[in-house]
Order: C-alpha cells, then sequence, then structure tokens
C-alpha cells in the first residue's frame, strides 16, 4: 500500500536540516505521526588509481563515535550540479583533483525517514593538487586497493552507508569484468 501524507508540520528547521512530523494514512484508514528529515542532496565521488585502489579519508564520526574509511561526498550548492559538486568535495576534502566523472550510482541512504539523495560518481584518475582545504574531514587520506573492500566491510572499517554502496558496487563491477 502507498501511504498517503496529509500533512506536514516543521518541528526543527536550519541551513542543513528540515524536521518535520507527518499525518500519514496507512493499512485500514489508521493514521501514523511519523518523523521525516527533509535534506538538501549530495554528491560524492570513488576515484580511482592506474594501480586499482581506490581514495580514501579515515574520519572520525562523533555521533556514533566511530573511525572508518570514506569517500568525499558533501552538500551540492545552488546553481552547482551534483558532478561539479563531486569534483569539488573531492578536491577540498583530498587535496586531489578527480578526473573525469562518471556516474556510478545514486542512494537514498536512509529512505524510511529521510529524502536525503546522494549522487555518485567514479573518476578513473587523480592529481594531486596539494593539502585537503579543512584539516577536520579526516584523520588521513590514503589509496587502498579496491580489492580490500569486502575486508574492510568485513572489519567494520567501511560502515558509512552510501560509501559502502558505492565501493561494494565497484568492487562487484570490476570483479566481474575480469
Amino acid at each position: 500500500m502507498r501511504w498517503i501524507v496529509h500533512s506536514e508540520e516543521p518541528l526543527y528547521t536550519d541551513q542543513w536540516l528540515d524536521i518535520r512530523l507527518a499525518d500519514v494514512e496507512i493499512t485500514g484508514g489508521r493514521h501514523l505521526a511519523h518523523r521525516v528529515i527533509r535534506s538538501a542532496p549530495g554528491a560524492g565521488a570513488a576515484v580511482l588509481d592506474e594501480q586499482g585502489r581506490v581514495l580514501l579519508m579515515w574520519r572520525h564520526r562523533f555521533i556514533t563515535d566511530t573511525w572508518g574509511y570514506e569517500i568525499p561526498i558533501g552538500g551540492i550548492k545552488e546553481g552547482e550540479s551534483p558532478e561539479a559538486a563531486a569534483a569539488r568535495e573531492v578536491e577540498e576534502e583530498t587535496g586531489w583533483r578527480p578526473g573525469s566523472l562518471k556516474p556510478l550510482l545514486y542512494a537514498q541512504p536512509s529512505s524510511g525517514i529521510s529524502d536525503s539523495e546522494h549522487h555518485i560518481f567514479v573518476a578513473e584518475r587523480a592529481e594531486l593538487i596539494g593539502e585537503p582545504e579543512e584539516d577536520w574531514e579526516a584523520e588521513r587520506v590514503e589509496w587502498l586497493p579496491l580489492e580490500q573492500v569486502p575486508e574492510l566491510v568485513r572489519d567494520q572499517k567501511l560502515v558509512s552507508g552510501t560509501s559502502m554502496n558505492a565501493l561494494l558496487y565497484l568492487y562487484a563491477l570490476n570483479a566481474s569484468s575480469q
């Protein structure tokens, strides 16, 4: 059954989040008060090199108090295309300028509570242009073999949903082409 949204009331809004209370009709005409997080779309990229390695950031996420590898990803600015945002985020967060970007996947990482959309691209080369713009984005930036992705997932060193989706998908594509 498709749920019917009768109304949404804002609970909290700032530049990053719009948290709402939705009155939705579910099966049998019953109503459910459901929280919804509305947010702007994001874009990122999995960047590979000629040696089959992927560019990753090792970072701490204070909300879950966990460390893990992630691909560069961030918000899409007004008037910016997802592809341009992905390239900008890679440069800002890693200090590497990605080569030509191709669409890899589209994800809705938490569709049960959020309308967040992630546009993920892949680049097959990158050029080092300097240090990351912000020293708080990652503890370190490094190149790891794409073949290590399943091990990183198993060892809970890759737990970010969008990064995991992108890297496992890229790993599967790479494995099926061999």
